[in-house]
């Protein structure tokens, strides 16, 4: 996947909220992307846009979706749910809860996506469904039984189970665990791992926890405010990260193995419906400059890897 200069607004009452201001960056197969930020800075906003899942107050969309050389953003809405939604790329949402439906039993919604898109036989989609379950580590009894008689962890694998129905090459990973406790996150990773490890899929990588992305990542991207301000292989990242921003954020990070003190981010993240000219997080920035005023370029620092920053320039 490639996507360039893509945009997404919300309407508000305020005006336009730019919530994905001109985002790029390339996903290869069998890749991991994690997508790190704070909270607000749009990274769901972005993948409701790569998966196509928008809210009625979208005001912009605009911008281009390559999946292997196709361009996605020109299909219609009908086109991209018969051939792309759910079969080439899916999702797995924050809070898994409220992503079952509590009158539905789980089998029948894990198996619901092969019934619609391929018309697969109820008992045959079931069976598949059953198989699916074995691979993510829930029993196949639990098939047979509502969402809310699965534990939490269970229901983050049944909704792993559900976008892992299809085959698709592609699966959002929108905070997986984030409201799972520490030791169901761990197992929830392994899964992901083993998921990996045994297939070709790409995943994107959702999150605010860095030390989780580090997991699973090869390739980082940090997004602030709308935009994506680095890019970078997850080695380079997690040793020596190249944003003041993203410097930050693993500053922010509590180490074992380092007698060092946390830092924080100062100041609050910026209106993302009146966004300053210039660099966005110029003012929260150590290293600002006069030229900071101006929007700095994307500046490129070998394969795959840039910065948006005017550190860089030269």
């Amino acid at each position: 996947m490639e996507v360039k200069d893509l945009y997404m607004y919300y309407r508000t009452t305020k005006g336009s909220l730019k919530a994905v201001d001109g985002v790029s960056f390339i996903l290869n197969r069998g890749e991991t992307l994690a997508l790190i930020g704070e909270s607000g800075c749009g990274k769901s906003s972005l993948a409701k846009s790569l998966i196509r899942l928008l809210p009625r107050n979208v005001a912009v969309f605009r911008g281009h979706i390559y999946l292997d050389g196709k361009d996605l953003m020109k299909m219609s809405d009908g086109e991209f749910r018969r051939t792309v939604q759910w079969q080439r790329i899916s999702m797995v949402a924050q809070a898994a809860l409220n992503s079952l439906n509590p009158v539905i039993k789980v089998g029948e919604q894990v198996a619901e996506p092969l019934i619609v898109h391929k018309g697969v036989d109820k008992k045959e989609a079931l069976e598949r469904a059953r198989k699916v379950f074995s691979l993510v580590g829930i029993p196949t009894v639990f098939a047979d039984r509502y969402p809310f008689e699965l534990s939490g962890g269970m229901r983050q694998r049944a909704i792993i189970a559900m976008a892992l129905i299809m085959n698709p090459e592609i699966i959002i990973l929108d905070e997986p665990t984030s409201a799972l406790d520490v030791l169901t996150q761990a197992n929830i990773m392994n899964l992901l791992k083993k998921i990996k490890k045994e297939s070709s899929i790409s995943f994107i990588l959702i999150t605010h926890d860095v030390g989780l992305s580090s997991e699973l990542a090869d390739k980082v991207a940090v997004m602030y405010a709308g935009q994506i301000v680095e890019f970078n292989d997850a080695e380079s990242f997690y040793s020596s990260p190249l944003h003041p921003y993203s410097q930050k954020l693993m500053a922010s990070v509590p180490t074992l193995r380092v007698d060092r003190t946390p830092e924080y981010i100062p100041g609050s993240p910026i209106s993302l419906i009146n966004p300053p000219e210039g660099c966005r997080f110029a003012d929260r920035c150590e290293s600002r400059m006069p030229v900071c005023s101006k929007d700095p370029p994307l500046i490129s620092l070998g394969t795959e890897r840039y910065v948006k920053c005017w550190l860089y320039a030269r």
